[in-house]
């Protein structure tokens, strides 16, 4: 089934470490939602949780690199929708679908994170002694974003590389890098109040994109990507003064010069 024999050839590998890092890359957002999700766990359950989210997540992307054929196939128009204000009808596909409500999803959950931030509601539930969610119910929301996750990074590949095995490898290579250092990012983000709101910020960014592409408009994402790398240094620079106890600098007001 597989041609291991494509190793011998040097560009073999350098695709297999293009599409790994790309793989990371387009991860980081699948850490950053489930490390959010799952910090609603018993602190006992949480790396637990982090771990079977990455896992499942895995599954998902290697199950569907061995379904290549219908993957290309939720690109053909399921139905068409009469828009009086577009010449010709607007095709939905199944990848628009589940584009489509893997943002919606998105922004919604992460809308509600901000608010019980907020609010203050999660430090209320943990001094009012109520119920934590179940684990059940955690991986069922990161299972809904895994899958969306899953297609956009399964596509990516397919646009990079031919090869099914080289595609799986990288994956999985990539899943390995993010099981390891999955304990770091989520510690450091929960630890930080504000590079969590940062990170819910990027999640509705993330959102609002994959709602854009189920509407057939492609935004590119190296701009998404800068922003959100622009906005996390600025962050660590203010967390970095605020470490050093410097005063925050005045402006002079001129009328008293």
């Amino acid at each position: 089934m597989f041609d291991i024999s494509v190793f011998s050839e040097p560009a073999t590998w350098v695709s297999l470490l293009t599409l790994t890092f790309m793989e990371i890359v387009l991860g980081i957002d699948n850490i950053i939602f489930i490390s959010i999700v799952v910090n609603r766990l018993p602190e006992g359950q949480q790396a637990r949780g982090r771990t079977i989210g990455l896992l499942l997540a895995l599954m998902f992307r290697v199950g569907l690199l061995l379904s290549i054929s219908w993957i290309v196939g939720l690109r053909s128009a399921l139905f068409s929708l009469p828009f009086p204000w577009l010449s010709q009808p607007f095709d939905v596909s199944g990848r628009d679908l589940i584009l489509l409500a893997g943002g919606l999803f998105l922004m919604y959950k992460s809308t509600t994170e901000i608010h019980t931030k907020l609010q203050g509601e999660e430090e209320d539930e943990t001094v009012g002694g109520k119920a934590y969610p179940t684990m059940m119910s955690i991986i069922l929301q990161i299972i809904v974003i895994d899958i969306v996750f899953s297609f956009d990074s399964i596509l990516t590949a397919v646009g990079l590389v031919d090869n099914v095995l080289v595609m799986i490898l990288a994956v999985i290579l990539a899943m390995g890098v993010m099981l390891a250092f999955s304990g770091v990012i989520a510690g450091f983000v929960n630890r930080n109040p504000t590079i969590k709101m940062l990170a819910l910020s990027f999640l509705i960014m993330i959102g609002f994109m994959l709602v854009m592409e189920a509407a057939h408009k492609e935004i590119e994402k190296g701009y998404l990507y800068f922003a959100m790398a622009f906005s996390l240094i600025v962050e660590l620079l203010n967390m970095r003064l605020r470490k050093k106890g410097k005063d925050p600098v005045k402006l002079r007001d001129s009328r008293y010069d």
